[in-house]
C-alpha cells in the first residue's frame, strides 16, 4: 500500500453571491488520488449544478447557479 493522501493546502471558505458559480480548490499530496466531494452525507456527482476537476495534486469543484442551500 501507498502512503496515505494529505491535504497540502486545505480548503477556503468562500462567499459568492446567490446565481454565480462557486469554486472550492484543494491541493492534495499525491496526484490523481480519488476524491469525493460531499455534502453532508451526499456525495456530489458531475451535472449542471457541480463540476469536478482534477489536474495531477489539485482538484477543484464549481457549483454553478448558486443558491442559499448550496452553503
Amino acid at each position: 500500500q501507498g502512503l496515505p493522501v494529505l491535504f497540502k493546502h486545505w480548503l477556503k471558505n468562500e462567499e459568492v453571491e446567490e446565481g454565480r458559480t462557486a469554486v472550492l480548490c484543494c491541493e492534495l499530496t499525491t496526484p490523481n488520488a480519488h476524491v469525493e466531494w460531499r455534502k453532508g452525507d451526499t456525495v456530489l456527482q458531475p451535472s449542471d449544478k457541480y463540476e469536478i476537476r482534477q489536474e495531477g495534486t489539485r482538484v477543484e469543484l464549481f457549483i454553478y447557479d448558486t443558491e442559499a442551500q448550496d452553503a
